[in-house]
């Protein structure tokens, strides 16, 4: 992608758009193209952003509230997945997301969690390595202008290729839940980088 593909009059006509792992490690043109993405969501777009490392970012601030980073993840693939908020709309439409939603994970579950998060952000699951603190950013959500910001160290680049089922309905959930309401959603009017 080229920094003129990322014009807001360009990705406004998508419903979603996904920031890959380590997006904001690895990729120079996300310091250009931040603002664009952040005027997205606040013209009512959906940005959902995948874990990140502390470690050689590139920018120490990207998302639509401020939060900072530890090397924190949750390794043990059984470890009990805790809802946060059983009311949270995106837990709820249009798969009702339980615990039993996030059994059979492969590998770790979480990656890098996130701290010192705005009051902005909702927090909507908790996880922990058995005798291990709770860690209780494993999805933040935060309304940002007319669009919703979605910050996720979830390891869904593991649970999606190995077919767990509550990933599925779960990143589903996080990429259509402003719009699949309405009945709007089409999901190849998403944006992936």
């Amino acid at each position: 992608m080229q920094e003129e593909d990322i014009a807001i009059e360009k990705i406004q006509k998508y419903d979603a758009v996904i920031v890959g792992v380590r997006a904001y490690n690895l990729v120079e043109l996300l310091k250009v193209i931040n603002p664009v993405l952040l005027k997205y969501v606040e013209n009512g777009g959906n940005l959902i952003v995948q874990y990140n490392s502390d470690q050689g970012l590139l920018m120490k601030y990207f998302g639509a509230y401020p939060f900072t980073f530890s090397s924190k993840r949750v390794t043990v693939e059984g470890s009990e997945v805790r809802i946060l908020n059983k009311d949270c709309k995106v837990l709820n439409y249009p798969n009702k997301i339980t615990q039993k939603d996030f059994e059979g994970g492969v590998q770790e579950r979480s990656l890098y969690q996130p701290e010192n998060w705005s009051y902005k952000y909702e927090t909507v699951i908790s996880c922990n390595d058995p005798g291990c603190e709770k860690l209780d950013g494993g999805i933040l959500i935060a309304k940002y202008g007319k669009g919703n910001y979605v910050y996720t160290i979830m390891s869904w680049f593991r649970q999606l290729p190995a077919g767990v089922p509550g990933a599925y309905r779960s990143f589903l959930i996080d990429i259509t839940w402003q719009r699949i309401k309405a009945q709007e959603y089409d999901l190849t009017n998403t944006l992936i980088f």
